[in-house]
């Protein structure tokens, strides 16, 4: 008869992660493995954290990362290509089960095709059915045999659609401090204690940057003429995020913008800031997360918004008004986020002390409400789908 070590030892498991915030939710859900699978293997295709944690990555998560429907278009052969060829190595393969990371056109299409072959599949964070695109659910129905969520309103959604589910809290909330350590940020900046700091955020992704960089530029030049003692911060992702959007301030005539470019170090400087200006994405939650009041923007393709804004349901896409159920703090949307309006939002954000205390307040609830061992959460909802009791 084979031992608990027995069945334990040597399992495969299969990840894809398309994009940093993925990666980051995956490798966590990886070192939580590690202790209940002694010698696990994992294969698939992620990035610099889950190849920490012992990935073997079939190409680099880069080669993935796509933003916006009809952005995708002109490299719709090569994803499809990769994702044929890991579906055709998977199935040979016959890992215990697959976990998709996020990245719902690409994971998802992949898990129905192996759930179909008979490999049990999970996914990590729910596409944003309840924002919009909500006949996803029948795809998910399909595709997934259980999801891990990171929103303790999602589990109700997929159990009515009988999608079996699982809230495992957000990992960000257990990495994020209930209470910021703002000198301490400032000091690795070599920033001063009495300094007032505005932190931007042109996102991440290459898509992101390319429509977010002249409003947000040309807001930082707006404020500082109202205020040239307050600081400018904008930590980037990488070197090639930073070349792109040095090149595109300077095309749109804005070199004298006193913007500080900073590698990485994105939560100090989140925690350095007084107010922040953000591209709408996960950055958004961590803002919320360190307590700080922001402004969020969106900007997509011209067509890409004509298609998404019919599709919407929801009021908001920011997460922290998503998870409030409200706006606690102003988004600007495609052709309302210019960099008048965007200056205007984030000096109130800045100056209004009344506003600081509200949001402060609400944001260390909403910290609250998303802390749990993710960790161990969803590595426990793993062991349940691939047979294995700890």
């Amino acid at each position: 008869m084979a031992s608990s070590a027995d069945l334990t030892s040597g399992v495969h498991l299969a990840l894809v992660a398309g994009e940093v915030s993925g990666d980051m939710l995956a490798a966590r859900l990886m070192a939580g493995l590690k202790p209940h699978l002694p010698g696990v293997r994992f294969s698939g295709i992620g990035g610099p954290r889950m190849l920490e944690q012992g990935l073997v990555s079939d190409v680099p998560m880069d080669t993935l990362t796509v933003r916006g429907l009809f952005e995708v278009i002109p490299r719709y052969r090569e994803l499809k290509g990769i994702q044929n060829r890991l579906r055709d190595r998977l199935i040979a393969e016959r890992p215990a089960a697959f976990i998709g990371a996020d990245y719902p056109g690409f994971n998802l299409g992949l898990e129905e095709q192996l759930k179909a072959a008979g490999i049990p599949t999970l996914h990590f964070v729910g596409p944003q059915i309840w924002a919009w695109r909500g006949g996803r659910i029948r795809k998910i129905q399909r595709a997934v045999s259980h999801m891990l969520l990171i929103f303790p309103f999602e589990e109700e959604i997929y159990r009515k659609a009988g999608v079996p589910a699982t809230y495992i809290g957000h990992p960000l909330a257990e990495q994020i401090p209930l209470q910021p350590d703002v000198a301490g940020a400032r000091r690795q900046l070599g920033i001063p204690d009495d300094a007032k700091v505005v932190t931007v955020m042109p996102g991440s992704r290459m898509a992101e940057i390319k429509y977010l960089a002249e409003p947000f530029a040309g807001a930082v030049k707006l404020l500082a003429k109202r205020d040239p003692s307050v600081r400018f911060i904008a930590p980037m992702a990488g070197e090639r995020q930073k070349a792109y959007f040095m090149d595109l301030v300077a095309k749109a005539g804005l070199r004298d913008v006193p913007l500080e470019l900073i590698d990485g170090q994105s939560h100090a400087a989140i925690a350095a800031a007084d107010a922040v200006l953000a591209a709408s994405g996960t950055a958004t939650l961590e803002v919320a997360l360190f307590k700080k009041p922001m402004v969020i923007a969106y900007k997509v393709m011209r067509a890409s918004w004509e298609l998404m804004r019919h599709m919407g349901y929801l009021p908001w896409i920011g997460l922290p008004n998503i998870l409030a159920r409200e706006f606690v703090v102003p988004e600007f949307l495609q052709h309302a986020a210019t960099p008048e309006a965007l200056a205007d939002a984030v000096w109130f954000q800045l100056t209004d002390q009344a506003n600081r205390g509200r949001l402060q307040q609400r944001f260390l609830d909403m910290h609250h409400s998303l802390l749990r061992n993710s960790a161990e959460i969803s590595s426990q909802a793993v062991l349940d789908v691939i047979g294995l009791k700890r």
